[in-house]
């Protein structure tokens, strides 16, 4: 029964999967290279480190083929309380990186619990839905889902690593899926419009376009009882939301964080400071035109001049070795893992394989915007990792664990749970 299982699993996507893995090793050892060395695969090197995460992420996801699926499901709640621990526990033991106390310590290796808690808590989130056959259309039950949500989104944010809080916005398109209505999804809209107008335009500015708006809407329903005291109330909410993100940028950001949104907003340039990183990122992108400067051949990735080069900004060396054309290429290898998750989730027969289909496409696709977007300038730079490139044993296993436990599932779609 496990051999023929196991033949059902969906080899193009780990076609896919092991493509993105040679393509991050590759990129990895070029931005390390050091003119004598290309592929050290001692643990002193990040390539030997990185390469040893490969291998045993891979071992991992075998190993998760292997297994009864219906584990996941039992075991979903406690999961998700474990991860809630370990998110605990770190920020007492942990060790402090970058400001950060994320991690915890194993001599040369690390292990960030923030990258398996996005996996636990929508293994609790599934087995709920799944469990009690409920669909979000109720603001009583979207209620009950948001508060899994807090709990490992606060604890993150008090490391802080708010990159990684914020990948659970993505997590939208799921419920979505399960019922949730289109006016709570336009409020989530409203609310990003509204940050974003009180950074780039300010507060007095917000306001004034705001009372332009209410008057409009006061104008267009002037002959229908009730719509101005509607109009009011929308003036007076939003009002208070553009004065709630002046406060947190002003009062609860870090300084570092405020400076990489005014670099984003055009506040300020800073290209010696906080912006140095953007500058560079743009420079070697930029420099690589259409085909790239070739394999080892970029200037910048062989100079060093991206920080973290490895880790938060690896796209960097595919724009600048491959060009446009590589670039084109690995957005389109993760366009396909993401559409190929959603197609095979729509196929499930449970709600608890699809929920988790739907959600580990979200969280793909939501790091692959945001990073791709940092690099380019497009979104602050937060410091979330490109998945299956990016130097780091946490969020390789993570991802590797989230995509071959979804392909395990995909093999039982035909088993009711």
């Amino acid at each position: 029964m496990q051999r023929n299982q196991k033949l059902k699993v969906d080899v193009f996507t780990i076609v896919i999967y092991v493509i993105l893995l040679f393509f991050g090793l590759i990129s990895i050892s070029s931005s390390s290279y050091d003119g004598l060395v290309l592929i050290d695969f001692s643990t002193s090197t990040i390539v030997g480190k990185q390469f040893i995460f490969i291998i045993f992420s891979m071992f991992l996801g075998n190993l998760i083929l292997f297994l009864d699926g219906k584990l996941f499901v039992r075991f979903g709640y406690f999961f998700y309380f474990f991860s809630i621990l370990s998110l605990v526990f770190v920020l007492i033991f942990g060790k402090e990186v970058g400001g950060a106390k994320a991690w915890f310590s194993f001599g040369q290796f690390g292990l960030q619990p923030a990258e398996f808690a996005k996996l636990a808590t929508i293994l609790a989130i599934a087995k709920f839905i799944h469990d009690k056959d409920i669909y979000l259309n109720t603001f009583k039950n979207l209620l009950i889902i948001i508060f899994f949500l807090l709990p490992p989104i606060f604890l993150i944010l008090l490391q802080p690593d708010a990159g990684s809080a914020l990948v659970f916005g993505g997590l939208i398109v799921v419920f979505y899926r399960e019922g949730l209505q289109l006016r709570y999804i336009f409020t989530v809209i409203i609310l990003i419009l509204l940050s974003f107008s009180t950074l780039f335009l300010g507060v007095s500015k917000s306001i004034i376009f705001l009372i332009l708006v209410t008057i409009f809407l006061t104008y267009i329903f002037k002959k229908q009882k009730g719509k101005f005291l509607i109009s009011l109330i929308f003036f007076i909410t939003c009002t208070l939301i553009v004065t709630g993100v002046n406060y947190t940028y002003e009062n609860i950001l870090e300084p570092h964080q405020r400076v990489r949104i005014d670099i984003i907003t055009g506040k300020t340039e800073n290209k010696l400071g906080a912006g140095y990183n953007l500058n560079q990122s743009l420079i070697a992108i930029g420099s690589g035109g259409a085909f790239g400067k070739g394999y080892l051949e970029g200037t910048q990735t062989k100079g060093n001049f991206i920080p973290e080069q490895n880790t938060d900004f690896i796209f960097c060396t595919v724009g600048e070795e491959f060009g446009f054309f590589g670039c084109f290429v690995l957005i389109t290898l993760f366009a396909t893992l993401i559409i190929r998750i959603l197609i095979l989730s729509e196929k499930q027969t449970t709600r608890f394989n699809r929920i988790i289909g739907y959600a580990i496409s979200s969280i793909i696709s939501i790091h692959v915007i945001i990073n791709i977007g940092m690099t380019i300038g497009l979104v602050p730079v937060i410091g979330i990792p490109l998945p299956f490139l990016s130097y780091g044993g946490s969020s390789m296993l993570a991802f590797s664990i989230m995509l071959f436990l979804f392909l395990k599932l995909d093999s039982l779609r035909n088993e009711r749970f």
